[in-house]
């Protein structure tokens, strides 16, 4: 059921306050900072500096690599392994690295119209969402943020347009995710990456990562492991792709 959206972000970002405020105000990160804060997200890994990004495209990085940034403040991880059904279950150290400040989890496909995002207090989960139209809300913890409350008021109905020779149906969620998606990710990280940008968001393109090649010493082999993920990735594709539509920008 894929809406045409190219957005697939999976990152985390750690705060001492409102993220979007922090987030216009940082300068260059410092290597050495970020290269120890990988060492503390990721113990005993590999770690290895590679090419680098920025906040807009970086928040998607391949497949064992991570781009990241590490300012006073705030810190930016961009991960596919953060993207995960249930952000409840996000690894414990990762939590715990987050006890006195915030931590903001986001994360989207747009193959499968699957949105996830979470919202942690000083280590404690505020709020989780999971849903995709194929598999229903996965997660919905905690009381629903003030962006999200026209969604489930109904204001803001999915309008998909199914293509020429297909018969329309009835969305199977009350909204879009993707959409709900970006309005999140404006409302928690200050930037969106589809749709026309605010006066006063976050400039994502200007915000230059590090770049990290990463390896669980302990875990698949690297080359396996990419291969795996084409496959599920082809996977997705073939069951997004029955019911793929499309629909005009808002």
């Amino acid at each position: 059921m894929g809406r045409g959206f190219g957005s697939q972000p999976g990152f985390l970002v750690y705060a001492d306050g409102d993220v979007p405020r922090l987030l216009r105000e940082v300068g260059t990160a410092e290597l050495e900072r970020t290269a120890a804060m990988m060492r503390r997200l990721y113990p005993g890994w590999e770690i290895e500096e590679s090419k680098g990004s920025n906040l807009w495209s970086g928040v998607y990085p391949p497949e064992g690599t991570a781009y990241a940034a590490s300012w006073p403040g705030v810190e930016v991880i961009g991960d596919q392994r953060v993207m995960i059904d249930t952000p409840s279950a996000l690894p414990e150290h990762l939590v715990a690295a987050s006890v006195g400040r915030r931590l903001v989890l986001h994360a989207m496909h747009s193959v499968v119209d699957w949105l996830a995002f979470a919202v942690w207090e000083d280590g404690r989960l505020v709020r989780s969402l999971s849903l995709s139209p194929d598999s229903g809300i996965i997660e919905n913890i905690g009381e629903p943020l003030p962006f999200e409350l026209p969604y489930w008021a109904g204001d803001r109905p999915a309008d998909v347009i199914p293509w020429p020779d297909e018969e329309e149906e009835p969305y199977p969620l009350p909204f879009h995710p993707l959409e709900l998606g970006e309005d999140a990710l404006r409302a928690l990280c200050g930037f969106v990456r589809e749709g026309c940008p605010e006066p006063d968001d976050v400039d994502a393109d200007s915000i230059r990562l590090h770049g990290f090649r990463v390896r669980d010493p302990h875990g698949p082999d690297p080359v396996e492991q990419e291969a795996a993920q084409q496959r599920l990735g082809a996977r997705r594709a073939a069951e997004g792709a029955s019911g793929l539509s499309c629909a005009t920008g808002s």
